[in-house]
C-alpha cells in the first residue's frame, strides 16, 4: 500500500512542479523587481528599498482606481447575482423550450471580452450609436456615454453585467439541478407557497453554491481591464481608471516596471484579503439566513 502511494506521488510531481515553478517564480520575480527603480531609464534592477511603496501611499491616483473597482465590482457582481439565479429558476423546472434558453443565455460568455467591448463601443455612440438613436425616438436627450465619468461608468457595468450574468447563470443552475428533493417535498406537504419555499428552502439550500459563484465573479472582476481599455481607456480624465489598467499604464505602457511591481503586490494583497473577509461575511449572513 506504501508503494502504490508513492508511486501515485511520483506521477503528481512533476505537475506539482510545474504548477510551483509557474506561481512562484513570476511572484518572486515581481517581489523582487519591486523593490528596484527598474524603468525605462535606468534598465538595471538597482536596489531602492521600498523608495516604490512609499511613492505608491501617495499616488491618489492608485487608490481611487481601487475605490472604483469596489464600485464596480461590488455593483456588477450583484446585478449578475440577481439576475442569474432569476435566470436560473426560470429554467430550472420543466419549462417549455428549457434547453433553447439555456443555450441563448450562455451567448454572450462565449463572445471574447475586448470583441464584446469593441461592439458595445459602436452600441454606446454619441452620434452613430443606436442606443441614443432609440433614446431620440422615445424623446429623451442623447446621452455622451463613453466622455462623461457618470455615464461611463454605468456602460462599464452595463458591459459587464451583459458579458458575465451567463457565467452566473450557469454557476447556479448546477447548484439547482443538485439538490435533494425531499425538502421540497416536505415544503409541499405542509402547504408552503413558491414564495415560502425559495425563501426558506432553495435560497439556504444554495447558500455554498451562491458563495462560491459570487466569490469566483469578484476574483474576476477584480481584474477587470481590457473592457476599460476598448470602451474609455480610462476616460473621460481617469475616472474610469481600474487598478488592472492604471497597472497597465505604469508598467507596459511608461514602463515604470519596478513601481508597477510595488503596485501589483499590494493589489494582490490587499484583494486576498478582501475577497477572504466577503467570504467569510457572505458565509456567516447565509448560514443565519438558514437558521431564521
Amino acid at each position: 500500500m506504501y508503494g502504490l502511494r508513492r508511486h501515485k506521488s511520483m506521477f503528481l510531481l512533476p505537475g506539482l512542479l510545474t504548477l510551483l515553478l509557474i506561481i512562484i517564480f513570476p511572484l518572486l520575480f515581481t517581489i523582487r523587481v519591486s523593490f528596484s527603480g527598474w524603468n525605462v531609464s535606468s534598465p538595471q534592477m538597482d536596489f531602492i528599498a521600498g523608495a516604490n511603496y512609499a511613492a505608491m501611499l501617495h499616488d491618489s491616483r492608485f487608490w481611487s482606481a481601487i475605490m472604483r473597482l469596489i464600485l464596480l465590482a461590488g455593483g456588477t457582481v450583484l446585478i449578475q447575482y440577481v439576475v442569474g439565479f432569476g435566470m436560473a429558476l426560470l429554467v430550472w423546472r420543466d419549462v417549455r423550450g428549457r434547453r433553447f434558453w439555456r443555450v441563448l443565455f450562455l451567448v454572450p460568455m462565449m463572445t471574447t471580452p475586448v470583441v464584446m467591448a469593441a461592439i458595445w463601443q459602436m452600441i454606446f455612440h454619441e452620434s452613430l450609436g443606436p442606443l441614443n438613436d432609440l433614446l431620440g425616438m422615445l424623446g429623451l436627450t442623447k446621452v455622451a456615454w463613453l466622455t462623461e465619468s457618470g455615464p461611463a461608468l454605468i456602460a462599464l457595468m452595463t458591459v459587464e453585467v451583459w458579458q458575465w450574468t451567463p457565467f452566473m447563470f450557469l454557476l447556479l443552475l448546477a447548484g439547482l439541478l443538485s439538490l435533494p428533493k425531499e425538502p421540497f417535498m416536505a415544503a409541499a406537504i405542509d402547504g408552503a407557497d413558491v414564495w415560502r419555499t425559495f425563501w426558506k428552502v432553495t435560497f439556504p439550500l444554495m447558500a455554498p453554491v451562491s458563495v462560491a459563484a459570487v466569490i469566483i465573479r469578484l476574483i474576476e472582476a477584480s481584474k477587470l481591464s481590457d473592457s476599460v481599455y476598448v470602451l474609455t481607456s480610462g476616460g473621460p480624465g481617469s475616472s474610469t481608471e481600474t487598478p488592472g489598467y492604471y497597472l497597465y499604464i505604469q508598467g507596459l505602457r511608461d514602463q515604470q516596471t519596478g513601481y508597477s511591481g510595488a503596485m501589483s503586490l499590494t493589489y494582490l494583497v490587499l484583494m486576498i484579503v478582501t475577497l477572504t473577509v466577503v467570504a467569510a461575511m457572505l458565509t456567516r449572513a447565509l448560514k443565519l439566513k438558514g437558521h431564521s
